[in-house]
């Protein structure tokens, strides 16, 4: 398994919810924001509707404010939210325009995309939010460099990203993150209340055990502790 090049310095991390991000991807944020590069996030919802019993009016806010905490925990201070429907994003022209047009805006060199897969793993289903920002976002890296794809985009110039990197399984490419692992787990122990909603064990032991999973060794690469990606180059 090779390294995930890093001859880039602004990257545009893409998911559909607060806290897709700080499941692992955060700690190879940490690292690159270490490194001095650009990172900025994109999230095509609030995830208001992620929080059993709290009103979506209520649960929103409340996670953009958790999201922009955790963020920060890893060095990202540019956080935008497109304000798509938690749980009922569809793949559309429309989806694959507003990626586009993100792309144009923070023009990044690597863009991170949510997994589009069906399944995570056997009896594991993913969610169709992910599947569908996913498979719109490998899309819009495209469109967001041809000029005629979306005419009404035309106030943006074209830009055309160099890479994507896809987290989660069926991974080519691997980042060590051996030295960034606190790092992460601080950044989804952020998400306090989302996480208290999930399980009555403790916040901080819920963020350290999913990111000690999400960040274990992976099969020839020689780091302690890794994420892996699936990458495509453009």
């Amino acid at each position: 398994m090779e390294q995930l090049p890093e001859d880039w310095q602004r990257g545009l991390v893409i998911v559909a919810h607060p806290d897709d991000i700080e499941y692992g991807v955060a700690a190879a944020v940490a690292r690159w924001t270490g490194q001095g590069k650009d990172i900025r996030y994109l999230l095509a919802t609030r995830g208001e509707a992620g929080i059993a019993g709290l009103p979506p009016a209520e649960a929103g806010p409340l996670r953009e404010g958790e999201q922009r905490a955790a963020a920060a925990e890893v060095g990202v201070s540019e956080v935008e939210f497109l304000d798509y429907p938690d749980g009922r994003i569809e793949l559309t022209l429309d989806l694959r325009r507003d990626l586009a047009a993100a792309i144009r805006r923070h023009r990044p060199e690597l863009v991170v995309a949510t997994f589009f897969g069906d399944v995570w793993a056997r009896g594991m289903a993913n969610s169709a939010d992910h599947r569908a920002v996913g498979r719109a976002t490998l899309d819009a890296v495209s469109d967001a460099g041809n000029e005629w794809i979306f005419p009404e985009l035309a106030d943006l110039p074209a830009w055309q990203a160099r890479y994507v990197a896809v987290a989660g399984p069926g991974a080519t490419h691997a980042v060590d993150v051996t030295d960034n692992v606190e790092a992460a787990v601080r950044s989804l122990r952020a998400h306090e209340r989302y996480l208290a909603a999930l399980s009555p064990k403790p916040v901080d032991e819920q963020a350290r055990e999913v990111v000690n999973y999400a960040t274990g060794p992976l099969p020839e690469f020689p780091a302690e502790r890794a994420v892996g990606f699936q990458l495509y180059k453009f």
